[in-house]
């Protein structure tokens, strides 16, 4: 499968521009948008409370619990689609996933603010296979002390997948900007696998 790999430094970065065809990822975003139990939920920063800026579902195992933004959150049960992403994301990266957050970016207002995967959940150095299906949003890395390295962005197209690995979350934060453009709307999965999570 075509890959690139964007980031190679302090971490790395590998996208997969074509993992589901077109077809694919209409399917997929249409039974995801349909059926995930989507929900608007508040974060917490510098001891301020903001509602976020899209909608959020988080699924995995029984009995798995996530500290996000401030925020305990309780998984849902896989879903027959998302299982069925989930082996097809595994099959690709080797790694056994237990949960994905799921993100709705309704449109161009939809964010998601510079920050870095590095909850203590996700353990040392985490591999996450972030999956985008919708409208095209551009993915922007920056690096937290190396003022020397090149920001970088992606335009993350329907059916591309993302695999961020190695210490990247130590030394990279992320985001998905605001956009005056008029987009159509985005659904991305994190896959991820939560480390200790039995409560």
């Amino acid at each position: 499968m075509k890959k690139h790999i964007l980031i190679n430094t302090d971490g790395q970065v590998v996208y997969y521009p074509h993992f589901f065809s077109e077809q694919e990822s209409q399917h997929y975003f249409e039974n995801l948008n349909n059926i995930l139990a989507w929900k608007k939920e508040q974060i917490t920063f510098f001891g301020k409370t903001y509602w976020q800026p899209r909608l959020i579902a988080w699924y995995g195992e029984k009995d798995l619990a996530y500290n996000y933004s401030g925020n305990k959150m309780q998984a849902l049960n896989w879903t027959n689609t998302l299982l069925e992403i989930k082996a097809k994301v595994e099959l690709l990266c080797n790694v056994s996933f237990n949960s994905v957050l799921a993100n709705l970016y309704r449109d161009g207002q939809d964010s998601m603010g510079w920050h870095s995967d590095d909850e203590k959940e996700l353990g040392k150095n985490p591999i996450i296979a972030s999956l985008s299906l919708g409208g095209t949003r551009r993915f922007h890395f920056r690096h937290k002390h190396d003022k020397a390295l090149k920001n970088q962005s992606i335009d993350l197209k329907t059916g591309s997948l993302v695999l961020m690995k190695g210490a990247l979350q130590h030394h990279w934060q992320h985001q998905v900007s605001k956009t005056k453009r008029t987009v159509p709307p985005r659904i991305n999965l994190t896959f991820r696998t939560i480390k200790d999570h039995l409560y």
